[in-house]
């Protein structure tokens, strides 16, 4: 299957510090699975490093009180179009981000809060039916068990 990965979690320095976020279980989803990096983020012309950012709303800003929505708006559709000519139906992406996080993201405040909600990214990939993993779901794509404890 082919799988969309946020370039992060795949060991590209494209976080907005400039880090990566490699996934020790990456080579093994690799021998499963073709990875297709993205960054909406970098896809949407934003420098590496950059300002944090959040989700505020509909829109995303920056922790300086900078309106980055355009941006994140034309990475995502770069995104979706790699998804479209590349015929993905899955996406690892990363966790809590304000545009890859699925379920849970910051809320804005630069508090270190989370709330309920996705990225703009990961948002737009469900809606055009793609499975959104976060990275600790990762066991799910390369075929590991839940292990359950039995007494």
């Amino acid at each position: 299957m082919r799988i969309l990965v946020s370039a992060c979690l795949m060991g590209v320095g494209c976080r907005y510090d400039g880090n990566s976020n490699l996934l020790p279980q990456l080579e093994e989803l690799m021998k499963k699975h073709t990875c297709i990096p993205v960054c909406a983020e970098l896809f949407g012309g934003l420098p590496t490093p950059r300002i944090p950012a959040e989700r505020l709303g509909n829109r995303v800003v920056t922790k300086d009180g900078r309106d980055v929505t355009d941006a994140f708006v034309r990475g995502t559709a770069e995104v979706l179009r790699l998804a479209d000519l590349y015929g993905c139906k899955a996406a690892l992406l990363k966790e809590r981000s304000p545009s890859c996080g699925s379920g849970q993201i910051y809320d804005g405040t630069f508090s270190h809060t989370l709330t309920e909600g996705d990225g703009l990214t990961a948002q737009l990939l469900k809606k055009k039916g793609i499975k959104v993993y976060g990275e600790s779901q990762i066991g799910e794509l390369i075929g590991e068990r839940p292990f359950f404890f039995s007494i």
